[in-house]
């Protein structure tokens, strides 16, 4: 069953309609409701159209928080061969919010790491609801460092409310395994990419997304914080995450302008979590064009690209 969110409400009850009529179908084989089911599928892809065309930042958020998104090990397993996932920081543990290994992609040889959320309760229990630790990141420096030592790109996959804010994690550096995420991203000489498939959210996505190219999927959303957490800051009343949302410009559309991000991938009618296969392979050709774009630079030239990259950020927006 679809899990609907607060502002589909009237697209659950017209769809709904048509399933109980069907569900009334089966069970009398006499009764034929084709003409009455079509109605109401017309009138439910018209509404989903309707709901979608100029979706508000809020709404973008509870779409890109959707629990039926696919997340990154469903883009692995559907994207990358030979996957072989590594495991640990060699330091104190492997944190299960983030997943990477060697993989091929397209039959070139890649390093994918991503967020991991989890699809069910015991899943986003032990992934942390992607809200990585310490070990998650120095995780990922290791996984880089290995990519930079046997020249292989970056591909990175980022869904995350934000770094684990938990006593633990400050114990063993969060602050600091942010940062040297962050700076090995900005010192690797191989393509680096990166897409943001759901949430990007603060220090714990740029930690992943300090990247040549950063693509970001239609109703993703990439912010220094969460709309709540903005609200409760700003105006002392989380309920205000409506005003904030608008506030901060973290859609793709608003991204795409300041250049903070170089692409935005379509996503199919009413979110990626109704075509799943759809949504993932879009972000492969997305891949696929971002990896051609950087072929036969050398690593000074990626290094450089990087950097300057980040330099420009603001300018495009704040010039227009």
């Amino acid at each position: 069953m679809t899990q609907y969110l607060e502002f589909e409400k009237p697209l659950a009850e017209i769809e709904g309609k048509a399933e109980e009529l069907r569900a009334m179908a089966r069970a009398n084989d006499e009764m034929d409701v084709t003409t009455e089911a079509k109605a109401l599928d017309a009138k439910a892809a018209s509404m989903l159209d309707e709901l979608y065309k100029n979706l508000t930042p809020w709404r973008k958020c509870q779409v890109a928080r959707h629990a039926e998104r696919p997340h990154c090990k469903d883009y692995i397993e559907a994207l990358f061969q030979e996957y072989t996932p590594l495991a640990g920081d060699r330091n104190f543990a492997d944190d299960l919010a983030v997943m990477g290994g060697l993989a091929r992609f397209n039959d070139q040889p890649v390093m994918v790491i991503g967020h991991e959320k989890g699809n069910d309760t015991k899943s986003r229990i032990e992934r942390n609801f992607g809200m990585a630790r310490p070990e998650g990141y120095r995780k990922a420096v290791r996984l880089m460092e290995l990519a930079g030592k046997f020249n292989l790109p970056v591909i990175t996959l980022v869904d995350t409310p934000g770094a684990y804010p938990g006593k633990g994690a400050e114990e063993r550096g969060q602050s600091e395994a942010i940062a040297r995420s962050t700076e090995k991203c900005l010192q690797i000489g191989v393509p680096l990419i990166s897409v943001i498939i759901g949430e990007g959210g603060s220090g714990g996505a740029v930690a992943f997304a300090t990247a040549n190219r950063v693509a970001m999927l239609e109703h993703a959303v990439y912010s220094v914080i969460t709309p709540e957490g903005c609200a409760s800051i700003l105006w002392k009343d989380s309920e205000k995450m409506r005003e904030a949302a608008e506030a901060m410009r973290l859609t793709a559309d608003d991204l795409f302008k300041l250049g903070v991000t170089d692409r935005i991938i379509p996503e199919p009618k009413g979110g990626a979590h109704r075509n799943a296969a759809q949504a993932i392979a879009s972000v492969g050709e997305a891949i696929a064009a971002m990896l051609k774009e950087l072929d036969g630079k050398n690593a000074a030239a990626l290094v450089a690209d990087r950097r300057q990259k980040y330099l420009d950020i603001g300018g495009k927006g704040l010039a227009a």
